[in-house]
C-alpha cells in the first residue's frame, strides 16, 4: 500500500506577510534610491513609472545640465511682511548640512535636478506661527534651471507654508519636507505658469511621531507639468491629508503621483485629487500608490480621484493602486472615476432659470469647492476660485472662436 503524504497548507501570519509564505519586495523596496543619475535608466513609456508622460516633451530634464539662475526666488510672510518669529531660511550649497536629509532621490529627473543645482533654500519652522509662510518662485525665461527647497518643522511645531510657481520657466524642482514629533503643518504647492513652461518636480515627505501634514497640490497651468511625491511616517500615530486640484487645458499636459508608505503603527492617510480636463488633448495623469508595510499594524488609508471632462477630446488617465502587506488594519481603500457633466445637475439649475453657461461654472466650483475650503488658507482660496472661474471663461471664449471659425 502506497504511503500517503499529509499536504500542509500555509496559513498566512497577519502580523508578517513576509513569515509565510515568502513575499516577493514591495514596489517601494524594489525603487532604486541614489544620488548618482546613472543610477536610473533614461525613462522611456516602456518603464512603468514613466509610460502616460510625453517623455519626448521633457527629455531635456533627463540628463545634468547647467542651471541658468534667473528664477527668482523670495521668502516672507503671506502679507509680504518680513519672516515672523520662529521661521527663518538660508540659502546654502546643495549637499551641505540640512539638503539631502529626507532619503535619496527615486528616479533619474529626481538625481538630475540634484547634480545640476547649485543652491538650495532651507526654511526652518519653531512654535506657532500665525500667519502663512510664502515662498515665491517666480520663472523669467525658458532657459533651464533648477529650484531646491527644504522645509523643516521642529518638534511640536504649527505652520502653514504656501509655495507659489509662475512666470516663464523650464524647472527641474526638487522638494524635502521633514515634520517633527507632535507638530502640525500645512504645505500648499501652486503651479500657475504662464503657456510653455515646463517643471518636472519631486518631493519627499518624512512624518514625524505623532504629527500632522496637510499637503496641498494645485496645478492650474503649464505646458508640462509632472509632479511626484514619495512620503512615509517616522513614528506612530501620524496623520496625512493629500489635497490635489488641477485644471488642464488644451494641448497641456498635467501628471501628479503620489505614493505613501505606511511603515508604522496607527498611521492615517488620506489622499483625495479633483481635475478639470477642458480642450482637446488636454491630459491628465493621477497614479496613486499605497503602501502599508507589515510594520503597520492599525493603518488607516484612503484615497480617491475624480476628473471632470468638460469637452470632448480631452484624456484623464487615473490609476490607484494599494499595496497591503498586514492583515490587522483598520482600513485601506481607493476610488477613482473619469466623467461629463452630470445631465441631471444642468437640468436641474437651468430649470430653475440659470443659464446653461452660468449653470456649467456653478457645477464646476461645486466640484472643486469642498477641496478649495479644506485647503484652509481664506486668501489662497478666494484666489484659487477666481482662477477657475476666469479659466473657465477662457475655455467658453475659446470654444466660440472655434465655432465662428468653422463657420
Amino acid at each position: 500500500m502506497a504511503q500517503t503524504q499529509e499536504i500542509n497548507i500555509p496559513v498566512a501570519d497577519p502580523n508578517d506577510s513576509y513569515a509565510n509564505p515568502a513575499a516577493m519586495p514591495s514596489s517601494a523596496d524594489r525603487a532604486p534610491r541614489s544620488f548618482d543619475v546613472e543610477a536610473f535608466a533614461k525613462p522611456d513609456r516602456t518603464q512603468e513609472d514613466w509610460r502616460y508622460t510625453p517623455v519626448e516633451r521633457v527629455e531635456e530634464f533627463f540628463d545634468t545640465f547647467q542651471p541658468s539662475g534667473d528664477t527668482e526666488i523670495s521668502v516672507s510672510m503671506i502679507d509680504g511682511a518680513p519672516l515672523a518669529d520662529g521661521a527663518t531660511f538660508e540659502r546654502v550649497a546643495l549637499g551641505d548640512a540640512g539638503t539631502g536629509i529626507v532619503s535619496e532621490p527615486n528616479d533619474r529627473v529626481s538625481a538630475v535636478e540634484w547634480n545640476s543645482g547649485k543652491q538650495a533654500t532651507v526654511l526652518k519652522l519653531e512654535g506657532e506661527i500665525e500667519q502663512p509662510v510664502l515662498v515665491k518662485v517666480h520663472g523669467n525665461g525658458f532657459d533651464m534651471d533648477a529650484f531646491h527647497l527644504v522645509i523643516i518643522a521642529a518638534d511640536h511645531a504649527h505652520a502653514d507654508v504656501v509655495v507659489e510657481h509662475d512666470g516663464d520657466a523650464r524647472i527641474a524642482e526638487g522638494v524635502e519636507i521633514s515634520t517633527g514629533r507632535d507638530s502640525h503643518i500645512s504645505t500648499t504647492f501652486i503651479q500657475e505658469w504662464n503657456k510653455g513652461s515646463k517643471q518636472v518636480g519631486n518631493q519627499r515627505i518624512h512624518m514625524g511621531e505623532g504629527a500632522s501634514l496637510r499637503h496641498s497640490v494645485v496645478t492650474l497651468g503649464g505646458d508640462v507639468v509632472r509632479i511626484r511625491m514619495d512620503q512615509d511616517f517616522g513614528g506612530e500615530q501620524g496623520d496625512l491629508n493629500m489635497l490635489g486640484i488641477y485644471f488642464v487645458d488644451p494641448g497641456e499636459h498635467i501628471e501628479h503621483r503620489t505614493m505613501i508608505v505606511h511603515n508604522h503603527p496607527e498611521c492615517r492617510s488620506r489622499v483625495v485629487y479633483k481635475g478639470a480636463l477642458d480642450g482637446k488633448d488636454a491630459h491628465s495623469t493621477w497614479v496613486g500608490n499605497a503602501l502599508i508595510a507589515p510594520t503597520a499594524p492599525g493603518t488607516d488609508s484612503y484615497e480617491l480621484n475624480r476628473n471632470l471632462v468638460l469637452t470632448p477630446g480631452a484624456i484623464a488617465d487615473s490609476e490607484p493602486n494599494l499595496e497591503i502587506e498586514n492583515g490587522n488594519i483598520i482600513g485601506a481603500g481607493h476610488a477613482s472615476s473619469v466623467g461629463r457633466f452630470d445631465d441631471e445637475e444642468l437640468f436641474y439649475l437651468q430649470s430653475r432659470g440659470i443659464p446653461e453657461v452660468e449653470a456649467r461654472k456653478l457645477v464646476v466650483r461645486g466640484f472643486f469647492g469642498e477641496l478649495v475650503e479644506e485647503i484652509g488658507i481664506p486668501a489662497i482660496s478666494e484666489h484659487l476660485m477666481t482662477v477657475i472661474d476666469r479659466r473657465l471663461t477662457r475655455g467658453e471664449s475659446d470654444a466660440m472662436a472655434q465655432v465662428l471659425e468653422e463657420k
